[in-house]
């Protein structure tokens, strides 16, 4: 039962990564069918995405910083 809550758990803060941005590249109804491995790579590769601004973002946000 562990198990499974764990996986519910997983596949939540999945679909949350995946929609933090443009458009999902994953369809969260297909994510049920992978092991809890599966998942926490899957989980960790898009924590990595989120959190690397590009050149561009990077460069607006620079605007914002007082000198």
């Amino acid at each position: 039962m562990e198990k499974d809550n764990d996986k519910e758990l997983l596949l939540k803060e999945i679909e949350e990564l995946i929609s933090y941005g443009a458009e999902p590249t994953i369809n969260p109804t297909l994510l049920k069918y992978l092991s809890i491995s599966d998942l926490l790579s899957i989980k960790e590769s898009l924590r990595k995405r989120v959190n690397q601004l590009d050149e561009d973002d990077k460069e607006w946000l620079t605007q914002f910083i007082k000198t």
